[in-house]
């Protein structure tokens, strides 16, 4: 696993099956997977959170798949 801070509050965590996770502050919201799919949260946040989150997608905001926040915590094994 590599962990990687891309802005205050912002990181991404790269698994070892090749997923990509971002995280806002300590919570899994978003993840890129190894077959190059974009998912991210469909739980409401905060707007600092949402924020994130839109930056973190914007170059592929019309692929991204809404997925319940569930999925992404047992993505990192929560």
């Amino acid at each position: 696993m590599k962990l990687k801070t891309i802005a205050a509050n912002q990181t991404e965590l790269t698994l070892l099956c090749g997923s990509v996770v971002f995280f806002s502050y300590e919570t899994p919201v978003a993840a890129m997977l190894p077959s190059g799919q974009y998912i991210r949260t469909e739980k409401k946040w905060s707007v600092t959170t949402s924020k994130h989150l839109n930056k973190w997608l914007i170059s592929v905001s019309d692929s991204v798949k809404l997925v319940p926040q569930d999925d992404l915590y047992r993505l990192v094994g929560e």
